[in-house]
């Protein structure tokens, strides 16, 4: 088994970066296998509606020229998949919004994400986690995923790179999360 994770947030050493690498470390201690990949230090460009991905019904964007389609065949070959962001005024980073647009355009006609088990990971400094989190699950709701909670919501509050680790409900709730996600994971295996 395993789950792949997308780090949406430019700073790649930063707090989403300590949040996710929390839920992976859980999930690695529960047998699990992980990757991490940066998306947001990337150029990606928006979705631009061209419908090509649902007229080929190839689970691609018919933009080849940066990580989307790469992040595609990961998702593809992963049980689980994580995306993490941090909140930039209120909603979350731009790079991430691109990300998930053609992702989903992409993959929603292949169905690339049904049966998936997946979570969204905010890291904030004081207000629209909740939205972010609500908006990043968006993808796996219209894709027939199943999303996976922890004991409050996937978020952890920190402002300077570093200074989430000073948010221990916030590390706690990432490894509960860790750990239900494995669970879940474990379950479907045995089904």
């Amino acid at each position: 088994m395993k789950v792949v994770a997308f780090n949406g947030s430019p700073r790649v050493k930063g707090n989403t970066y300590i949040l996710l690498n929390t839920v992976l470390k859980t999930l690695e201690k529960e047998g699990i296998e992980t990757e991490l990949v940066h998306v947001g230090k990337r150029d990606i460009h928006g979705c631009t509606a061209c419908q090509k991905c649902r007229e080929l019904k190839n689970g691609r964007c018919v933009f080849n020229d940066d990580i989307v389609n790469r992040s595609i065949e990961k998702i593809e070959h992963a049980d689980g998949v994580i995306l993490g962001a941090p909140v930039y005024f209120g909603d979350m980073c731009s790079q991430m919004k691109a990300f998930i647009d053609r992702v989903g355009y992409a993959t929603r006609s292949v169905k690339t994400l049904k049966g998936k088990v997946c979570a969204s990971v905010v890291a904030v400094r004081r207000n629209g986690a909740l939205y972010t989190f609500n908006a990043m699950n968006n993808l796996f709701t219209l894709s027939e995923s199943i999303i996976v909670g922890s004991s409050y919501w996937n978020q952890g509050i920190g402002n300077a790179v570093g200074a989430v680790e000073n948010d221990e409900e916030g590390l706690d709730t990432m490894v509960t999360l860790g750990k239900n996600m494995a669970e879940v994971l474990k379950s479907l295996k045995r089904a």
